[in-house]
């Protein structure tokens, strides 16, 4: 049925399988029987398998089981869902926060119920999949700016005044790039044009910020964000996604919001997982002083070595190929030489911007680095990269 399809993925190098890892998340990881360097994973503080995040799960099996269900809506809230909700307010300097089942179940719900016909919504062109998803679900109006471009964000606004509502949503850190949104001047813009700013701070969340909160705390913007929305299983080695605003906004989206009505609701299991995942993250600074330590040894000593790391400013480190055939048999050679980091291929980035995307992790030793490093300096001596 979907044969000629799929021949014509495999011709332009597009096609994707799914690879099986055979152990836990990193650093090092065991794929085929070999063991790898993992350097494309999101656990940024290397918490996905921290002793407190199992035992805390382990513990709520126990009391609660394991399946929610039902919908929150219905049965599915627990006092786990309130006491993650609450904790994550505090945690994000807003009066409320909403829990959802993934990021893309985030986005693909919230910017739905907040814009519809008749509003309009302005997205950077470098955004998310799932903010586009949401953006074309919503059916509002949408004008894509140029990647970081505040001054067509401004001419746009300024365009489109009879908008009953105007969104302006953005990545906080983006995911292919590694690069940070110009946050200060979309707040800026937000607020002299009446608009709701929205950030995806899926990256960001444990990364940015003098204690972890984010890009909103990164730029020093508390308050001025209406929408914070974010992901638990990144940064915080956990499942699930969050809103996080007024307590209108919560309550707005508990009746709006129908990837939220409709879901059954994140085992309670998942959600004591995430509440010490957060604790940990207060509790142990360190871990993100580690991240960017291992973070700028490996961006600066590709740099050193003549690669570029393109706009990076955080731990995604892309390195842009351009032709997927390339980026697939770097990939492959990097596998060969010990390293397991993938190539990211259109849709998923631009046209001719295939790339090998890095991720370092707190969880790196300073030998894994160096390392990884000795094998980026091989391939490019043999024209990989």
């Amino acid at each position: 049925m979907f044969e000629h399809e799929l021949s014509q993925l495999s011709e332009r190098n597009l096609l994707r399988r799914l690879r099986v890892v055979d152990s836990s998340d990193g650093p090092r990881i065991t794929m085929n029987n070999r063991e790898l360097l993992l350097l494309c994973s999101n656990d940024y503080l290397g918490l996905a398998n921290h002793p407190a995040l199992r035992q805390a799960a382990l513990q709520a099996m126990e009391r609660y089981g394991f399946g929610a269900g039902a919908s929150r809506l219905v049965s599915g809230t627990s006092e786990l869902h309130q006491a993650l909700e609450n904790r994550l307010a505090l945690f994000k300097g807003t009066e409320a926060a909403l829990v959802f089942n993934s990021g893309y179940a985030a986005n693909t719900g919230i910017i739905p119920a907040i814009v519809g016909i008749g509003d309009l919504i302005l997205s950077d062109s470098l955004n998310h999949a799932s903010i586009v998803d949401g953006c074309r679900l919503s059916k509002a109006q949408v004008k894509v700016y140029p990647h970081k471009d505040s001054v067509q964000v401004e001419t746009l606004l300024k365009n489109n005044r009879q908008a009953r509502r105007k969104l302006i949503v953005t990545d906080g850190v983006f995911s292919m790039d590694g690069d940070i949104a110009a946050l200060p001047d979309l707040v800026y813009l937000s607020e002299k044009y009446g608009a709701i700013l929205m950030v995806d701070d899926a990256h960001g969340t444990g990364v940015l910020g003098q204690t972890g909160k984010g890009t909103v705390e990164h730029f020093g913007l508390s308050g001025r964000v209406h929408v914070q929305m974010g992901t638990l299983g990144k940064a915080l080695g956990s499942f699930g996604a969050y809103a996080a605003g007024s307590k209108e906004l919560s309550d707005f989206l508990i009746n709006c919001s129908r990837s939220f009505i409709y879901s059954t609701a994140l085992p309670s299991s998942v959600c004591a997982a995430s509440l010490a995942a957060i604790d940990l993250l207060e509790q142990e600074p360190e871990r993100r002083e580690r991240l960017w330590n291992n973070r700028n040894q490996f961006a600066h000593g590709l740099r050193s070595i003549g690669i570029s790391t393109g706009t990076s400013e955080t731990p995604i480190v892309p390195l842009i190929i351009g032709d997927s055939g390339r980026a697939l048999k770097a990939a492959e050679k990097l596998f060969e030489y010990g390293v397991y980091a993938t190539a990211i291929r259109p849709p998923t980035v631009p046209a001719d911007a295939a790339r090998i995307r890095t991720t370092v992790s707190a969880a790196h030793s300073n030998v894994d680095i160096d390392s990884a490093l000795d094998i980026f300096s091989r391939l490019q001596k043999e024209g990989y990269i």
